[in-house]
Order: structure tokens, then C-alpha cells, then sequence
């Protein structure tokens, strides 16, 4: 991953603690999540499974929390 895709994933992650969405998650789900769509906004061509297996979560899991994240932080 490059690194202009980890710090978005953080910026991600901030503004997620932010807005109270990281409220009662699983830290590593929404985590994955934020990479995932840091991902998807730089174009790295990821797979919600690959995220998911390096992560250690399921792609069902990165999936709610990138649609929480999508919503709460108008991505």
C-alpha cells in the first residue's frame, strides 16, 4: 500500500472517532474498513477479501462498517 493511502485510511479513522462512529465497533473491523475505502478513494486495487484476510476480520465486517462509513462521514 502506498503511503499516501495509510494516511488517508487515518484520516479516515480520526474523523470516524470524530463523529462517534467508532462507537461500540470492533477496532480492528473499522480499521479494515477505512483501509478498504482509503483504497477505493486512491485507486488501489484491493478487494474487500484481501483487506479482510490481512485484518483478520470478514468481508461482512469491512462491508457494515464501510457502509457506516460511507454514511456518517459523507464519503
Amino acid at each position: 500500500l502506498s503511503e499516501k493511502t495509510k494516511r488517508s485510511a487515518l484520516l479516515i479513522l480520526h474523523k470516524a472517532e470524530d463523529t462517534r462512529t467508532s462507537a461500540g465497533k470492533d477496532p480492528m473491523g473499522l480499521a479494515a474498513a477505512a483501509l478498504y475505502v482509503a483504497c477505493v478513494m486512491n485507486g488501489e486495487n484491493k478487494t474487500q477479501k484481501d483487506v479482510a484476510e490481512a485484518a483478520g476480520v470478514t468481508e461482512v465486517t469491512i462491508r457494515n462498517r464501510y457502509k457506516g462509513l460511507k454514511s456518517s462521514l459523507n464519503i
